[in-house]
């Protein structure tokens, strides 16, 4: 597979154990480059990880001396990676949960539209915990009105392909988005700068311990932060609203792409 010289995949990692490895051989199945950036894992996947990069050069990672959260993780790799002439980067979790065989399709789109944000739509079938998935139409309902329904299907699902530059500009405005916060406020942020949205339909698995699967999830942590994450965003939605209305009845970005948002995966549900 020849490298492309604009698009790459960005997989950061915490202590996924054996899994990360099955997660980026499928990766590298369907993309080059990949990155992994091991964000301060103990569990001794960086040398398996650098081990298998020595025999393969689409394959790059990127070491963390200590954990630094999953948006800081990212945001040291889209650095390099701009620095390196790349424009977009697609996103997606170690565990397992994320549907490598879609990279290319996800790609394809964004190549097609590069001033969008290609974001998963999730399918989830019955692996997945009734409380999360309860949980997160809360936030995305938040999304929603912040954005002024500029189209975000949901907020929380990181399977998605970013253009690279706004998105170092939103996190390097601010000190947040370091954490479990990164994914809703990189669309939100992103929204208000005109990036628009292009919604994808994407299965997501929750795996068993038993299938190797790992969550570093804590519901009052987590939740805590997301809370304090939808206040900050209000305030700067009301700030916003006056811009966000004229672009919105001149059907300017974000909202340009919203009736093309329907797109699923041909085969899927």
């Amino acid at each position: 597979m020849t490298p492309s010289p604009t698009h790459l995949v960005i997989i950061p990692s915490y202590n996924t154990g054996a899994t990360v490895y099955a997660t980026v051989r499928a990766a590298r199945a369907a993309w080059a480059p990949v990155w992994v950036v091991v964000d301060g894992s103990t569990d001794g996947t960086a040398e398996g990880l650098q081990q298998m990069a020595l025999d393969d050069p689409a394959l790059h990672v990127m070491v963390l001396p200590t954990n630094c959260g999953k948006g800081a993780a990212v945001l040291h790799a889209l650095r390099a990676a701009h620095a390196s002439g790349f424009t977009h980067a697609l996103t997606m979790d170690s565990d397992g949960q994320h549907p490598a065989d879609l990279i290319g399709p996800f790609m394809a789109e964004s190549q097609r539209l590069p001033h969008a944000m290609v974001l998963g739509r999730p399918v989830f079938d019955a692996s997945a915990p009734l409380l999360r998935v309860r949980g997160r139409r809360i936030s995305n309902a938040w999304t929603n009105l912040e954005t002024l329904g500029a189209g975000i299907d949901d907020s929380l699902y990181g399977f998605r392909v970013y253009p690279i530059a706004p998105l170092i500009a939103v996190m390097e405005g601010q000190r947040w988005m370091r954490r479990f916060d990164f994914d809703t406020e990189a669309v939100v942020r992103l929204a208000w700068r005109g990036v628009s949205p292009l919604n994808i339909a994407a299965p997501v698995k929750y795996l068993r311990h038993d299938e190797g699967g790992v969550s570093h999830f804590r519901y009052g942590r987590d939740n805590a932060l997301l809370s304090w994450m939808h206040l900050r965003l209000m305030g700067g939605f009301l700030v916003r609203l006056p811009l966000l209305l004229l672009r919105r009845a001149s059907g300017r970005p974000p909202f340009d792409l919203r009736r093309r948002s329907g797109r699923r995966r041909p085969g899927g549900r």
